[in-house]
């Protein structure tokens, strides 16, 4: 990883992204969304994100961010 790179926590992920923190860890156990652990915590580069975003397409990336009951969160 770059040296002065952004990192950020998954509650300023769900913030960053607008969802749902069991959205986030539900992606993050299907390995769906970048991140690393450090401990039993997991961060995030927001660089990485962002890029990640990049490659999802809109639809794709509404389908992956839909909770269980099919609600966009």
């Amino acid at each position: 990883m770059q040296s002065g790179a952004k990192v950020i926590t998954v509650g300023e992920l769900s913030e960053y992204l607008r969802v749902h923190r069991s959205t986030l860890y539900r992606l993050l156990k299907k390995g769906q969304l970048p991140g690393f652990k450090i401990g039993s915590d997991w961060r995030f580069n927001v660089e990485i994100i962002d890029q990640w975003r990049m490659r999802l397409g809109a639809a794709q990336r509404e389908e992956l961010l839909q909770n269980d009951t099919g609600d966009v969160r």
